[in-house]
């Protein structure tokens, strides 16, 4: 389980504040306007940004303290973050190893992780010779293989159409699932979390202003800001 405990944050004169929780084989989604504090929410549970006050804990462990790299939290972005010199398979194989030194039940993994997102066949293309969404599986699939129990997901499928959207969402929430992941997905689309997400959240000026069974937290009679956001007040 991740727990986001009473997390403060200043920047600029702005302040944050978050609380919440997500399970183990749940995504939470998050939505707001821009500039509502989303993206910050993530790069505080991921220790990119420190709190002043707080905590972070991730299967009964506070990693508030923690630099990102030693957190067990993967995060995925809009941009794919893959290395365009190297082939898809040693693009996965980075999250085994990042000197690519990989005995054989590592070579495996990354196979089978390729074979989940449906790319096997394709382990010697390079992102250049990929799809935009080919290339989102290639991160999905790295993430298969770091093995971590947090999952973030910062706009992953923003330049996608609907329809690769939709089926990169169903695969996410497989993965999840299979995996027993502890997932938060922020995405400006309320499709998205509706698609993808038992509860969601809805972040107004740096607080979660609600947060429930995405149906109910996206009903525009709940909160008249909630109308606005949607485009449908009055």
């Amino acid at each position: 389980m991740l727990i986001v405990d009473d997390i403060e944050y200043h920047y600029e004169g702005a302040s944050f504040r978050f609380d919440l929780e997500a399970s183990r084989g749940e995504i939470l989604g998050v939505i707001g306007p821009s500039g509502a504090g989303k993206s910050t929410l993530l790069y505080l549970v991921a220790g990119f940004l420190a709190p002043v006050r707080g905590r972070i804990v991730i299967d009964g462990t506070d990693v508030t303290a923690l630099p990102p790299q030693a957190r067990p939290v993967t995060t995925v972005f809009q941009e794919h973050n893959l290395f365009p010199h190297l082939t898809v398979f040693d693009n996965v194989a980075l999250g085994i190893s990042p000197a690519l030194k990989l005995d054989a039940a590592a070579r495996q993994r990354v196979g089978e992780a390729l074979e989940r997102v449906h790319l096997a066949g394709l382990e010697r293309r390079r992102p250049g010779e990929l799809s935009g969404g080919q290339r989102q599986r290639v991160t999905l699939a790295r993430v298969l293989v770091m093995q971590r129990p947090v999952l973030l997901l910062d706009e992953p499928f923003t330049a996608l159409g609907p329809a690769l959207r939709r089926e990169l969402l169903d695969l996410i929430g497989t993965l999840v699932r299979d995996e027993k992941l502890a997932a938060i997905l922020v995405s400006h689309h309320p499709t998205d979390a509706r698609l993808a997400a038992a509860r969601t959240a809805f972040v107004s000026e740096g607080r979660i202003r609600l947060i429930g069974n995405t149906a109910r937290v996206l009903d525009p009679a709940a909160d008249p800001e909630i109308a606005c956001y949607l485009g449908t007040a009055d």
